[in-house]
């Protein structure tokens, strides 16, 4: 006969499977930060991070920064005494992926996690498109829809708010496959879009975007972590290609 603790981590167990059959978003209990299990390396999932140094990234436009540090396996973007700031890109470019991370805000805090990035005289937001990360309750400027965590920046809202409060651990999924795109949060799909339709270039043609010749057209490209002031953390950044 099972124990009572044997039975409530079989249950355990059950739950996750079922709840990732319904979600199509697949959420592993992280054991350890900053490590892939068996499971993930046969899935071919990789680390971007490898909770030591920012060994993979690089400055955006290669320019030098001392923003970003380290501490205790999270990457930390500083708000204070920094004399360089810069976003941080992957060496490599992807075109169609799944990217999974953890990631956390301060109170008052923005930033964003931009996918499919090329490199121009301007910034990384105005090539690919950015997944907010944001403190919704507690940033000191009245926020419209799309400017909510878990956003399509200047694009698409999240279909409902999903973020915890500043301080809080958030997961976030984020699937690219040809012109289809799915944001996650904490288990919920909060945007789901199609790249380059008429009602996309609508979209970006009456927007913030309009002047940004570049926004939103590769189909491969880095991926960014924003430094907007900092103030934002991550760990277990983790990638599978599809």
């Amino acid at each position: 006969m099972l124990s009572t603790i044997a039975t409530k981590k079989l249950m355990l167990f059950s739950a996750t499977i079922l709840f990732s059959a319904f979600s199509g978003a697949f959420q592993p209990e992280q054991e350890k930060d900053n490590t892939l299990s068996a499971e993930e390396k046969n899935a071919g999932w990789s680390l971007l991070f490898n909770g030591r140094n920012t060994e993979g990234w690089r400055g955006y436009g290669n320019k030098p920064f001392d923003s970003w540090q380290v501490i205790n396996g999270q990457l930390y973007c500083k708000t204070k005494d920094v004399k360089q700031r810069a976003d941080l890109i992957t060496f490599d470019q992807y075109d169609n992926f799944e990217l999974a991370l953890d990631w956390k805000v301060e109170k008052g805090a923005n930033s964003g996690i931009i996918y499919r990035v090329v490199e121009t005289s301007g910034p990384s937001y105005e090539t690919g498109p950015e997944y907010q990360l944001i403190d919704d309750e507690g940033y000191p400027q009245k926020l419209e829809a799309w400017q909510k965590s878990g956003s399509d920046y200047a694009m698409y809202p999240p279909l409902e708010l999903a973020a915890k409060p500043a301080g809080e651990y958030n997961h976030t999924i984020i699937t690219v496959k040809g012109s289809h795109v799915e944001h996650w949060l904490n288990g919920k799909k909060v945007v789901d879009y199609e790249l380059w339709t008429p009602a996309w270039h609508e979209l970006r043609e009456k927007g913030k975007w309009k002047d940004a010749k570049a926004y939103g057209l590769a189909k491969k490209g880095h991926i960014a972590l924003q430094d907007h002031g900092g103030g934002i953390w991550f760990k277990n950044i983790k990638l599978r290609k599809i």
